[in-house]
């Protein structure tokens, strides 16, 4: 049953989607207020690293892993186009494949700043 499913939605044309009028300013308002927002949790992040413990030294890691995740998506969005423009879409996918790799070690280094936070010095 899903197999002939599959090809039906497989063998579709023309299928169109209208971009709302504000798709543009609310994904790159949200790029930059979100790069902002993580680059102003680093820097306090490790600012007050001396004087809160290791626990704050980890989670200003993770805001930098998610201002890296900004940035790459940014990157992402640049060899779309690039490879839009050739028609080449391999380095898209080669790049789009560690796409969420920043995200990950985020992730981790909130655990660990978790950890860290439960188990004092």
């Amino acid at each position: 049953m899903l197999t002939p499913i599959a090809f039906l939605i497989l063998q579709q044309e023309g299928m169109r989607a209208n971009q709302p009028s504000f798709f543009v300013p609310v994904l790159l308002g949200s790029l930059v207020a979100g790069g902002v927002a993580w680059l102003i949790a680093a820097v306090l992040g490790f600012a007050r690293a001396r004087a809160f413990g290791a626990s704050t030294r980890w989670f200003s890691f993770a805001a930098v892993c998610l201002l890296l995740y900004h940035i790459q998506f940014v990157l992402l969005g640049f060899v779309t186009i690039m490879g839009a423009q050739r028609n080449d879409f391999d380095s898209v996918l080669s790049f789009g494949a560690f796409f969420n790799v920043f995200v990950v070690l985020g992730a981790f280094c909130t655990i660990m700043g978790f950890v860290r936070l439960t188990n004092p010095k």
